[in-house]
């Protein structure tokens, strides 16, 4: 059987911790800023942990992660 393909666009944007969870960039942090809060906006820098209920799908695109 074949090595399986990383899903590049994924690799990109996932990264595994040591505890095997994913954590990702904050959305909501890119454009139209004018309105948000400065507390908003101070607390989508960095990384959040992605959820539960998405994390299979993701092991499923970063075999090797």
């Amino acid at each position: 059987m074949p090595k399986m393909k990383t899903h590049r666009g994924a690799a990109k944007r996932f990264k595994k911790t040591a505890t095997g969870k994913f954590k990702a960039k904050n959305a909501f942090a890119r454009h139209i800023l004018e309105k948000k809060s400065a507390k908003r906006k101070r607390n989508l820098r960095g990384t959040s942990v992605v959820s539960k209920s998405e994390a299979p799908k993701l092991a499923k695109l970063l075999p090797y992660s």
